[in-house]
């Protein structure tokens, strides 16, 4: 794969900001004392694992599909890397991307939740 032309990093690079954005208030309401909203640290775990997602098929000039699947990205990332195979388990963090902003979707979150919704980012 050669390296994308400057307008192509640059774009990446506003996603991967995007994705810093949402880990450090994941990561911020996670360190709060009480009364954290789990729910949201999860949403925003989600977007982290689906804007990096989508970076990385920026990079690869891969026209991707307005979704929150992160199996269905994953699918196309495989294309062009060997990576997705090992975080198939990110996989699980889709249902966030709608539940955890709605009310009636989703029952609150534990913080053992919200917790391993991070990790599943992380991964």
């Amino acid at each position: 794969m050669k390296t994308p032309d400057q307008p192509v990093l640059d774009k990446v690079r506003q996603w991967l900001i995007h994705v810093d954005e949402d880990l450090r208030l994941a990561t911020a309401a996670m360190e709060r004392v009480e009364d954290c909203p789990y729910r949201l640290v999860a949403y925003h775990a989600q977007q982290c694992a689906e804007k990096y997602i989508k970076a990385f098929l920026v990079y690869c000039g891969v026209d991707f599909p307005y979704t929150h699947n992160i199996r269905r990205l994953l699918k196309l990332c495989s294309q062009h890397a060997e990576w997705p195979e090992q975080v198939w388990q990110a996989e699980e963090l889709t249902p966030y991307a709608i539940t955890a902003r709605y009310p009636g979707e989703v029952e609150e979150l534990t913080k053992t939740e919200a917790s391993e919704a991070m990790v599943n980012e992380a991964e």
